[in-house]
């Protein structure tokens, strides 16, 4: 079973969501439209971060997931 990890920065106005081992970063690079996508060493994205990500009641935050079919 695949674990995506969410994490919600309000202080920074940040979402970041990991698709591996945070433990496993090694560089980040800038995509465009205050999109960070974060890599391990091979070069794979592990992770992406939203710069300016405001909810309006981050108490409420509401995911949704969905497996596209093999």
């Amino acid at each position: 079973m695949a674990e995506v990890k969410v994490f919600y920065d309000k202080t920074g106005n940040t979402l970041t969501v990991w698709f591996a081992d945070p433990g496993q970063e090694h560089v980040s690079e800038e995509a465009g439209d205050e999109v960070i996508l974060i890599k391990d060493r091979s070069g794979r994205v592990i992770g992406f971060e939203k710069l300016n990500f405001a909810v309006n009641t981050p108490d409420q935050i509401r995911l949704s997931f969905e497996s596209a079919p093999a």
